[in-house]
């Protein structure tokens, strides 16, 4: 329930409505608290991938530093758009960016073990990706219909196990160690699981601003216990630039065919989640649809904001859903508030010193952080499955695109004959998921031959938006 001295029930739902100041930048903090973790991680994933060095000798290191950085930054400016909204750039809603996870199978094959010259690349399909994701502000509305619950609960579901691999090799200790002695020590996984069982705590025994921090303070807790077992390291702290603006063209810019193609496919998706985000800020926090306006803006400033990203050496960005959930939870609408937490996110991207700071996290505790947020991942793509009508026809199409695109994501080697381009894309494990989904759920015939119309056992039919077409 909302606190009634922010204002009053119709001002908290107005976007437009600024609580008491002194509220409104709690509240602020609050949001950027709630996704700060998400946020940065994909920049450590990505450029572990790549081969940079985690310390301060490291060649590459600083560019590390600038990832971090960059992605607070961007995950800011991105939000303005957002909230202040430029012309028809942005939904004039309490909508948070920030980097997104969904992009790391697109990635990851693309910079492995490369090192830096591989950004270039990957800095080249953002631009386009982000390009292509804005231009689809202009039909989103009628393109929904191929990816109803069926096709994106898939999506996200694979999302989660294409990442969860990474959360547990971080907690064992990170690739580097991997097929060592060192790998999977009793001292690293006790590490991993204090940040585990800390987020599960707060997470189920607190409310708040401690529930909603539960990842964050977890990542605390651990950090602490890492630091007591000796495993942290500040000299990287003293290396950094005390203030540095982003540097246009940082990697460079390089437009390969697998990238492009990888990017826009996955933008397709991503724009249809930041209308899927966009609706649920509407009806949580005001109790109405979202407006044609506000879902074509959402999805302009979304794909902008990625593609200026990508000129300056940051990730991908997108809509994140656990702040939709936090508007839901403190029942304020007001963009302004959001704003304010964009500004903390821009100032902090100023200062090399932050990204310092969050480098010296060791990766046994990250691992037990994105342990907790991949698998959460993967819960949200159940619960999006949820809304399907199981029926055989429905189950097919699931189980030949999750085999096909699990199965060769697991087994890349399976495709080596084919040319880098194919391959690369082939073995992300989502894009042939979410194809084969897409075109089956085209065209295939409502039932098969000889179905009947009642569901199977253990199946149900969702509600208004969440039947896929092919069941209304």
């Amino acid at each position: 329930m909302a606190d009634p001295t922010l204002g009053t029930p119709a001002q908290l739902r107005d976007p437009d409505y600024t609580p008491p100041l002194a509220k409104a930048i709690p509240l602020g903090v609050q949001h950027v608290l709630a996704m700060f973790v998400s946020n940065v991680t994909p920049a450590i994933i990505v450029a572990g991938a790549a081969g940079f060095g985690f310390g301060s000798g490291s060649p590459d290191f600083p560019n590390l530093i600038y990832m971090l950085q960059m992605s607070m930054f961007f995950a800011g400016v991105a939000t303005l758009l957002q909230t202040i909204t430029f012309g028809p750039v942005g939904a004039g809603l309490p909508i948070v960016q920030g980097t997104s996870f969904a992009f790391i199978p697109i990635m990851v094959p693309l910079v492995a073990g490369k090192g830096v010259d591989a950004m270039a690349a990957v800095m080249g399909g953002i631009l386009v990706g982000g390009l292509f994701h804005a231009s689809l502000g202009l039909v989103i509305g009628r393109i929904r219909f191929a990816l109803p619950p069926l096709v994106t609960g898939l999506v996200v579901t694979m999302i989660g196990l294409a990442l969860v691999q990474v959360g547990v090799q971080y907690a064992a200790g990170g690739v580097p160690l991997r097929g060592t002695e060192q790998f999977g020590n009793l001292q690293s996984w006790s590490v991993a699981l204090v940040v585990i069982l800390v987020t599960l705590g707060l997470k189920f025994f607190t409310r708040g601003m401690l529930s909603v921090s539960a990842v964050l303070l977890g990542l605390i807790a651990g950090y602490i216990v890492a630091l007591g077992l000796g495993m942290v390291s500040f000299g990287a702290i003293g290396t950094a630039a005390p203030f540095a603006l982003p540097n246009p063209l940082h990697f460079g810019l390089e437009f390969t065919a697998a990238a492009v193609i990888g990017f826009c496919a996955m933008a397709f998706v991503s724009a249809v989640e930041t209308v899927g985000d966009v609706s649920g800020i509407t009806k949580g926090g005001a109790g109405r649809e979202a407006t044609e306006g506000e879902i074509r803006g959402a999805t302009f400033a979304d794909g902008l904001g990625t593609a200026v990203s990508g000129l300056f050496g940051a990730l991908p960005n997108t809509s994140f859903s656990q702040n939709v959930g936090l508007i839901a939870m403190t029942g304020v609408m007001s963009r302004h508030v959001v704003t304010i937490g964009a500004l903390f996110l821009i100032m902090a991207g100023l200062f090399p010193k932050v990204g310092a700071v969050i480098s010296t996290v060791p990766i046994e505790v990250l691992g037990g952080g994105v342990i907790v947020m991949f698998g959460m991942v993967v819960a949200a793509g159940i619960s999006m499955l949820s809304d399907v009508h199981w029926n055989r026809r429905n189950m097919v199409i699931f189980a030949i695109a999750l085999s096909l695109g699990l199965g060769l994501q697991l087994e890349p080697m399976a495709l080596q004959h084919l040319p880098d381009t194919p391959r690369v894309l082939l073995t992300s494990g989502i894009l042939p998921a979410a194809a084969i989904a897409i075109v089956l759920n085209l065209i295939l015939p409502r039932q098969l031959a000889g179905e009947a119309t009642e569901e199977v056992s253990g199946g149900h039919r969702g509600h208004g938006a969440g039947l896929d077409p092919a069941d209304r």
